[in-house]
């Protein structure tokens, strides 16, 4: 899903995530199912091609991005109360 909340169909995102059809759209309905993603089938396609399915984050799915996202952000390691300091200038 993109930070603007843009309509995003299946296929589009079967090929930026690297999943199967078979794996990615039960976790579409599942997101769907959960509140984290809305669906809807795409209004008026070009002629020749079936209509697509469409996703995009809900503000709830971008609320739960963001806990994902700052969960994930690597912490600094702070040094141990009454840890030695390194020695310096010497080699």
């Amino acid at each position: 899903m993109t930070p603007g909340n843009e309509w995003r169909h299946g296929y589009d995102l079967a090929q930026k995530t690297g999943l199967a059809a078979g794996t990615l759209y039960p976790i579409l309905g599942r997101l769907t199912d959960r509140g984290i993603l809305e669906s809807r089938w795409e209004a008026d396609p070009p002629v020749g091609r079936p209509r697509r399915h469409l996703y995009r984050l809900t503000p709830n799915g971008h609320a739960y991005t963001e806990q994902i996202a700052a969960a994930a952000q690597p912490t600094r390691p702070r040094p141990a109360i009454g840890s030695p300091r390194p020695a310096s200038g010497l080699a």
